[in-house]
């Protein structure tokens, strides 16, 4: 793991970059319905998953240092313990949110991930959860969310045909070592690397890609969010791995 915390000031750069660019893909975004990288969601539930992650950022926030998320990393639970809790956790988040047009889900989504940014700094070096004997502050899942919010930005630019780069990409790669430490990252990858860690494909839709987003041929879609739930690891969604034209079964 990179042992240097990733800057402060940077950290709260990036998340105000990426709820911005959330904002603004939403604000083009004309089809709702549209498949995303994200299995099976459509734009609309992507925005609602958006709500609730926030929504449980916020609550995990307040809590620390005694949050549910704090509890469940105190299991030590293996990672793939975690990443199944949350995938369950987001269907069922999902299942239950009433049903509001997506810029009704991204304006929620907003207030949510502003109220965490006003109260983050005061915060900063409070514990926020303890894994396998290290100790996480409240800063260091704060670079938990800017990855998230960057890696939904990507989903929705994808998902409308548009693309998007963080503006900061070097910094998300720092943050995710501190902030995401169940989930390993490869070294030397930047933004590409960040993505395939968190289980999508660089080049979605791929060449073969049905208009729908499917692939041509499987009865799979692209990627599986999994990466927050009220009982899971609040980190970044983790989609199923698919298939890359330059390195098949990178995810």
């Amino acid at each position: 793991m990179e042992r240097t915390p990733p800057d402060r000031c940077r950290v709260l750069e990036s998340y105000q970059d990426g709820v911005r660019a959330i904002r603004e893909m939403a604000d083009r975004a004309g089809d709702w319905n549209v498949p995303t990288p994200c299995s099976d969601w459509q734009l609309i539930d992507l925005a609602g998953h958006l709500r609730c992650v926030a929504e449980n950022f916020l609550e995990y926030l307040q809590d620390a240092p005694d949050s549910r998320l704090a509890k469940l990393f105190a299991q030590e639970a293996a990672t793939a313990v975690l990443i199944r809790q949350q995938a369950r956790q987001n269907a069922a988040e999902l299942a239950v949110l009433p049903p509001e047009p997506g810029p009704e889900r991204i304006m929620a989504f907003g207030v949510s991930a502003g109220a965490y940014a006003d109260l983050m700094p005061d915060m900063w070096d409070r514990t926020h959860l303890i894994y396998r004997g290290t100790k996480y502050t409240v800063g260091d899942h704060a670079g938990a969310a800017c990855v998230e919010w960057h890696l939904h930005a990507w989903d929705m630019a994808r998902a409308i045909g548009a693309d998007y780069r963080p503006r900061d990409p070097d910094l998300l790669v720092s943050a995710w070592h501190w902030g995401v430490p169940h989930l390993p990252l490869a070294t030397g990858e930047g933004w590409a690397g960040v993505l395939r860690a968190s289980g999508r494909s660089p080049y979605w839709p791929e060449p073969d890609a049905a208009p729908d987003g499917r692939f041509a041929g499987t009865s799979g879609a692209p990627a599986a969010p999994a990466g927050r739930g009220r009982t899971g690891r609040q980190g970044p969604s983790r989609p199923r791995r698919v298939r890359s034209p330059r390195a098949p079964g990178a995810g």
